[in-house]
């Protein structure tokens, strides 16, 4: 088992020219309108909605939205599914005109080596490969490597090539990624 720091994720990407309004919204209400904007369109094309992010990087603003397949029976997503969503919420935006300023709309898949954000994420890809990072660390170690066991009392449990159990509290966690193995 080889692992590689490489993945492949596929981005569309719009730039959109927002007009200033008096009715400007907060970040967290953009991305709680672009969930329910999304919400029916992706159930009926068998799509869900992995994350949404609002950001500014530099000069620019972004709206990341990935997506994914309901099932991972159903295979990945593809340019294709990402240009079908991003035209679709293009659309809607268009008709709402939410934003204020002007931003970039990108729409993408996770990645192989997706971060696990909801509680659901640890279930869905228990017995999967992850790489764990910890904002402080444990022994004199802030990242590990293990097959996830999933969230138990507070800890992120994961078994390591050695079959130890490593138990790591969900505080001390930064960030947890899928594993990417060739």
């Amino acid at each position: 088992m080889q692992k590689s720091g490489q993945s492949h994720s596929f981005t569309f990407v719009i730039i959109f020219r927002g007009e200033k309004s008096l009715e400007s919204m907060a970040k967290i209400k953009i991305k709680e309108l672009v969930a329910e904007e999304l919400a029916e369109f992706l159930e009926k094309n068998g799509y869900e909605l992995y994350n949404i992010e609002f950001i500014k990087e530099g000069k620019d603003w972004f709206l990341r939205v990935y997506i994914d397949r309901e099932s991972d029976a159903d295979g990945g997503i593809s340019t294709d599914d990402c240009e079908k969503v991003s035209r679709y919420l293009s659309t809607r935006l268009d008709e709402l005109n939410p934003i204020e300023q002007n931003y970039y709309l990108e729409v993408s898949s996770p990645g192989m080596d997706r971060a696990l954000l909801k509680d659901s994420d640890y279930v869905r890809y228990a017995g999967r490969f992850v790489d764990v990072t910890l904002y402080q660390g444990i022994d004199g170690r802030k990242t590990f490597f293990g097959k996830l066991a999933g969230i138990q009392s507070g800890n992120l449990v994961i078994i390591d090539d050695k079959e130890n159990r490593i138990e790591l509290p969900m505080e001390k966690v930064a960030k947890t990624k899928l594993a990417v193995i060739f």
